[in-house]
């Protein structure tokens, strides 16, 4: 059962319960106008001829004209609440009723019929009374005749309703066509020039979804061939150096060679297996780290960077792995900006105040930060490229995976601390916030 059919089937079923409404709501009130004015008209000529036969002349008067009977009730003697003589059984007033009566005329409302009855002063109780089949009857036609009409509308409506409905959904329509089509090889957005109503919305936003995935695809093809590209330049340096130690199993070079594409293989493995895990981000194992031995460390596995550390380096809380980590892929990345380590730069650092753009508040706005910055002579990073830089798979004009600073980014975090970049020809500079150690803060004081 298609969205068209169950909407149109439930539009249909409340248009004919609105015309059955309506067909009740118009009987009752024909019913109830003609009874209205039938009693109205008797209560006029009770009181009219209530006066008229306000006569010291007791007797018997019945008339009957226009289809309206008078009858006149005695009140004293024997038969007190009985007619004097009646013209038509059915419509005789009860004998309490007759007893009951006062000088202002009153209805009296019977199965069949209806009557206004006054108390006079000489007569008795005058009343005037009216048959009322025909009320019934015109009711009962007015409701068989709406209902015909009920019966000719109610298709007539539903075909309608089909039409506009229709016509109204077919954005809809065409929408869900569109959607049908699309795929993983298919990104495109779907058309839409209706107004901005909650079916532009929703195709505004599954078109923003749509864009977000093709981005996503084209980033991961594009991460895809880079990946493919770092694993097989290695991997036929590690294949030549091993055919050397083959023919020359003395060869020291090609074993140190072979060792170092082996740790660089194993760093992009571990990048790639941190975050697709995000193990950058959830696994910490804390301890008190010295920041100054964790760069010395970083620094020494490329010869040539220059590292300035402060008499009393700071300490931190947290991950030496982890850290050390961050740290070799700043080191790393400015290596490759600047094509020759001698090109790089790293101190470290206490601040004073907290980096900025970090949302800390309370007490923490008075607390102190271990910082180290990597800074390089290359040719810089462009303005584009900016706003984007730690994004996964984001790849920087010097190539790369495109992973080592959204990994950088994950671990600062996962600290408590923040990567801050600026960037301008020929200086790109890395500064790196992780909260100080208490103990640290102290001796620092």
């Amino acid at each position: 059962m298609t969205f068209r059919f169950r909407l149109i089937l439930a539009y249909t079923v409340i248009w004919g319960v609105l015309l059955l409404l309506a067909v009740g709501v118009a009987t009752y009130a024909v019913r109830q106008g003609l009874y209205r004015q039938v009693e109205q008209t008797l209560l006029r000529d009770a009181q009219r001829l209530g006066e008229l036969y306000d006569s010291p002349t007791p007797g018997g008067v019945t008339a009957e004209s226009g289809g309206a009977l008078i009858t006149i009730y005695r009140l004293d003697g024997a038969g007190a609440g009985q007619p004097y003589e009646i013209t038509d059984p059915k419509q005789q007033l009860p004998k309490e009723v007759v007893l009951q009566a006062g000088i202002a005329p009153r209805v009296y409302r019977g199965a069949s019929f209806r009557a206004a009855y006054i108390r006079t002063q000489k007569v008795g109780v005058f009343a005037v009374s009216q048959d009322t089949t025909f009320i019934e009857n015109i009711s009962q036609g007015v409701a068989r005749s709406l209902l015909q009409t009920l019966f000719l509308l109610l298709p007539v409506g539903a075909l309608l309703m089909a039409v506009s409905g229709r016509v109204a959904l077919a954005p809809l329509q065409r929408a869900a066509w569109a959607v049908r089509t699309r795929g993983p090889n298919n990104l495109t957005p779907l058309p839409y020039s209706g107004p901005s109503d909650e079916l532009g919305q929703i195709i505004e936003r599954v078109n923003s979804l749509l864009e977000a995935l093709r981005e996503a695809q084209t980033r991961e093809r594009a991460f895809l061939a880079e990946v493919s590209h770092e694993l097989r330049t290695p991997l036929t340096a590690l294949n030549g150096n091993l055919d050397r130690l083959s023919r020359n199993p003395g060869d020291q070079e090609a074993l140190l060679r072979a060792r170092r594409t082996a740790e660089h293989l194993s760093r992009l493995v571990g990048d790639l297996l941190s975050l697709a895990r995000g193990e950058a981000e959830r696994t910490v194992n804390p301890h008190i780290v010295p920041l100054g031995e964790l760069l010395s460390q970083a620094v020494g596995e490329y010869p040539g960077v220059t590292l300035f550390l402060p008499p009393d380096p700071p300490e931190v809380l947290g991950d030496p792995d982890r850290l050390l980590q961050l740290a070799r892929n700043l080191i790393s990345n400015a290596v490759r900006a600047a094509g020759r380590p001698q090109g790089v730069r790293v101190r470290t650092w206490i601040d004073e105040a907290p980096p900025a753009n970090t949302a800390i508040g309370g007490a923490l706005q008075t607390q102190k930060w271990a910082a180290f910055s990597v800074t390089d002579d290359g040719p810089g990073i462009p303005p584009e490229i900016l706003p984007r830089l730690f994004q996964r798979f984001a790849r920087g004009p010097q190539g790369g995976t495109g992973l080592g600073l959204a990994i950088a980014k994950q671990i600062a975090e996962a600290h408590g601390g923040r990567i801050l970049v600026s960037s301008q020809p020929g200086k790109t500079r890395f500064a790196v916030y992780l909260p100080l150690l208490a103990d640290a803060e102290e001796e620092a004081e």
